[in-house]
């Protein structure tokens, strides 16, 4: 019985971080799941230096990749509008499985990530692991 390759939106800050916060990471996961999933990073779209002029098409196409993916791989290692707002749409609306990694304790986490988050671990090796041990 063949399974059907499982669909990874890379969720994570980008307005709110350098260049290096928002592709190093991603980087690292498309690498390291090449092959065995279809990863999903909103960085192939170039909306830097243009957000102002662009939102809508930012926040459609992103939310568009939340559709078509069947889980979220976030980067929780700051608090980040956009990203709070894709788990949120991810969780609760479309009932997405959202796998975060987080330098943070529980305590210092915002609750609603916490709720909105099915696993949260302390860093992207760990989040990879989950994910290839269990997908």
């Amino acid at each position: 019985m063949q399974t059907q390759t499982k669909t990874i939106y890379l969720c994570g800050p980008i307005m709110d971080a350098t260049a290096d916060e928002s592709k190093t990471w991603r980087q690292r996961a498309k690498e390291r799941l090449a092959g065995r999933f279809i990863l999903l990073d909103p960085m192939r779209r170039d909306f830097r230096d243009r957000e102002i002029d662009s939102a809508n098409e930012i926040v459609e196409f992103d939310l568009q990749d939340i559709r078509n993916a069947d889980m979220l791989l976030v980067n929780y290692a700051k608090a980040s509008i956009g990203t709070s707002m894709e788990v949120f749409y991810a969780a609760h609306d479309m009932g997405k499985f959202v796998i975060a990694f987080s330098p943070h304790s529980f305590q210092d986490m915002s609750p609603w990530m916490v709720k909105y988050c099915t696993k949260i671990l302390p860093d992207l090796d760990n989040a990879l692991e989950y994910i290839e041990k269990h997908f």
